[in-house]
């Protein structure tokens, strides 16, 4: 079978820093242990205050995967329109199937140069927190083990009590609702 290579221009192009929520989401794929074997966690980010607002794990890292973590982050954010999503080249974002739920969704697509990891550096430290704070050294017994204290870390912890450098101490969640105050902005 042929892997489409579209040809998806970079127009994030490092530029982290956004001036509200809902105007760039980020995502990416990492392995964990589980039961006896490598399962895929997908995660999309809010660049804003660098908000966890979707995730899905599973035992193949195909589309559907990435579909459902980005499914799941534009339900919970009220299904916003207009927004960029970045991601790295990886098949699953390059894939028909996704590119069609970002065009439904009304989304732009932006993809990182090809072998280019610090295209999507706020990804990569999403990962290197959740590996070096939180998953066991060994992995997880069971996938139900890893799909519930991944989910703990990812909406609880890292969201609401973890402090991030980016957000002056104040957990993404927190630097959002300051916002909130602020702006008006709901």
């Amino acid at each position: 079978a042929t892997v489409e290579r579209p040809d998806i221009p970079n127009i994030l192009n490092r530029e982290f820093e956004v001036s509200a929520p809902n105007q760039v989401w980020c995502g990416d794929i990492t392995y964990i242990w589980a039961q006896g074997k490598w399962h895929y966690l997908a995660v999309v980010l809010d660049l804003y205050a660098r908000r966890v607002v979707g995730w899905a794990l599973s035992n193949k890292p195909d589309a559907e995967l990435v579909i459902k973590a980005l499914d799941m982050a534009y339900e919970q954010r009220g299904r916003p329109q207009g927004l960029l999503f970045h991601s790295d080249q990886g098949s699953q974002y390059g894939s028909r199937q996704f590119r069609q739920r970002l065009w439904r969704y009304r989304m732009r697509q932006s993809m990182s140069r090809r072998g280019n990891c610090w295209d999507n550096a706020p990804m990569e430290r999403v990962f290197r927190s959740l590996k070096t704070e939180w998953i066991p050294s060994v992995g997880y017994m069971t996938a139900q083990e890893a799909h519930r204290d991944i989910s703990h870390y990812l909406m609880h912890r890292y969201n609401w009590i973890r402090p991030h450098q980016f957000n002056n101490g104040m957990a993404p969640a927190q630097a959002e609702k300051k916002l909130n105050v602020v702006s008006g902005i709901s």
